[in-house]
């Protein structure tokens, strides 16, 4: 062999590698509506919320600075990350009813996390926030609702459908009707009751033992139950969907009174406990060592939660106003076009593949759990499948290398968003929340002011072709602007226009990953004059 050979596969064999012939466990915890700085190791001393567990997770393992959502909301979000695609490619929901008698996407069960990981040999369990879309039984065979379901029987179509051996779930948010709890799709307990919450107090159909402050403390309960039965001999997947720190604002007994920054971080301490009562569990069955346990939220922190239990129009302005910033140094929050609705933390911990304390700047999506998930069990996916999922495996085992992905297409509730590099572009003029919601108030500016201003600006009436031209659309350099203050669209209309048609090749190739060309469920265009997602006085511009 020659000599210089030799150095080069002592190296090899040296490298910590991420195909151990035993499979990892996998445990994903998903918090709802936790803002990036809501964590202490992302926020330091603009965070005024204790999380020691999240901390000595990220202490143990991989920090990820530059991961994104596709979505600044919850469903679709969920979406992208168990399907690899994005979500804006699916077609309409069916079966469709109020908040959590929404009904699922055809199609999203094509494909998941949980059959990926299925045919690899392992078991899967979800525990937790569901939101994917239910088919329940209806006393009338028309759409399910407020009072046209059966709950004496089963789910139609749920989890089961998407692969998972195991579930135990809330079909919505815990401040969306029914509350009450599904397991492997039958319903626990007697869903007689009508209950709602503070927030909203969407009053609807409950069990008549299903408590809001309960909630959490159940899923831990469920999370340790499924662990608990796991062996070695056998890998297995766990996708924990926490309900907070979404509104309703309601910690469990032994938060309330915890921080000392009021009721809301009673709340994100309790999710904070999430990551101690996983790590036990698995310490207690001696898989610890080869789990890689993953946690991340499905977007920002929402604007109209904090300490006043009320859902009230930009409260989290109080809690900015005490010294806690839950969007870190970013701009915006849930709903919106900025980082501060799209950028969330991201943690790995996996003893012995993973470096501890460490960080990494690679841009990264939600959507590449399934591409990621593929290459750590070698995983085979057809050509159809998780279309939009890049794997970041190797950024697992050296987090400096470069990272695969480019590029990555998020959206606002009321806009595309296009990441190329350290530019972003938001095919809106402001904030891309929605216009007429007191619940988005706080992401300044907003759709009405910004469309005008825009307008004004232009001084004429627009073409469809001018809506994606500056003043109508936010060009920034995150590499020096990570707040998103100055938009660079009219000086650089060049770069404008070739995220443009970045976005629009992603469309018409129904894919953004190499591959045959794909379709989307629906068709699909950047921005339309006749969009609903415009204002209505722009939308009347055409008539």
């Amino acid at each position: 062999m020659p000599l210089r050979i030799l150095p080069i596969l002592l190296f090899v064999l040296l490298l910590p590698s991420l195909h151990s012939a035993e499979k990892p466990n996998i445990v994903f915890i998903l918090a709802d509506d936790l803002g990036i700085g809501d964590v202490h190791c992302y926020g330091g001393e603009r965070c005024l919320i204790e999380t020691p567990n999240i901390d000595a997770l990220a202490a143990g393992g991989l920090r990820f600075t530059d991961a994104h959502v596709n979505y600044s909301a919850c469903g679709p979000t969920r979406r992208a990350i168990m399907t690899g695609r994005y979500n804006w490619r699916f077609g309409s929901a069916v079966n469709h009813g109020p908040w959590g008698f929404c009904g699922p996407r055809p199609g999203t069960e094509n494909s998941t996390l949980a059959k990926l990981l299925e045919k690899s040999g392992y078991r899967t369990g979800y525990v937790g926030k569901w939101h994917l879309g239910t088919v329940m039984p209806t006393l009338d065979g028309e759409t399910q609702g407020l009072t046209n379901v059966d709950f004496t029987k089963p789910l139609i179509h749920g989890p089961i459908q998407f692969g998972f051996d195991y579930s135990f779930i809330l079909p919505g948010s815990l401040d969306m009707y029914p509350y009450a709890f599904a397991r492997n799709h039958v319903w626990q307990g007697e869903v007689t009751a009508q209950k709602g919450w503070s927030a909203f107090n969407r009053v609807g159909p409950a069990a008549q033992d299903f408590e809001d402050h309960e909630v959490l403390e159940t899923f831990y309960g469920e999370a340790e139950t499924f662990i608990g039965k796991q062996k070695k001999d056998r890998p297995f997947f766990l996708f924990l969907a926490l309900t907070a720190p979404h509104t309703p604002t309601s910690p469990g007994v032994h938060w309330q009174g915890k921080s000392e920054l009021g009721v809301y971080g009673d709340f994100v301490m309790e999710v904070d406990h999430s990551v101690e009562r996983v790590m036990k569990a698995l310490e207690a069955k001696g898989l610890d060592e080869n789990t890689l346990v993953l946690f991340s939220s499905d977007h920002g922190p929402a604007p109209y939660a904090g300490n006043i239990l009320a859902a009230t129009p930009a409260q989290i302005k109080q809690l900015e106003a005490a010294g806690h910033y839950s969007n870190g140094p970013h701009r915006g929050y849930k709903f919106s076009a900025y980082e501060g609705g799209l950028r969330v933390p991201l943690i790995a911990r996996w003893p012995g593949v993973i470096p501890e304390g460490a960080t990494c700047d690679a841009l990264v999506g939600m959507n590449d759990f399934m591409a990621t998930f593929a290459e750590l069990t070698d995983g085979e996916m057809g050509d159809e499948e998780a279309p939009d999922s890049i794997s970041f495996a190797k950024l697992l085992r050296d987090p400096e290398v470069e990272g695969t992905r480019k590029n990555l297409i998020m959206e606002s509730v009321r806009a595309f968003v296009v990441r190329d590099g350290d530019w972003k572009l938001c095919v809106c003029p402001g904030s891309g929340t929605p216009a007429d919601s007191e619940n988005a108030a706080g992401s300044d500016p907003m759709p009405g002011v910004a469309w005008r201003a825009a307008l004004d600006q232009f001084g004429g009436t627009p073409v469809e072709s001018d809506l994606l031209k500056a003043p109508f659309v936010q060009l920034f350099n995150l590499a020096n602007d990570i707040h998103e203050d100055v938009n660079l669209a009219a000086e650089h209309p060049e770069r404008v226009a070739q995220m443009v048609a970045l976005l629009r090749k992603q469309i018409a190739d129904g894919r953004s990953t190499p591959g045959p060309v794909l379709k989307n469920d629906k068709n699909v265009k950047v921005v339309s004059l006749e969009d609903r997602r415009l204002p209505e006085f722009v939308r009347a511009l055409v008539k």
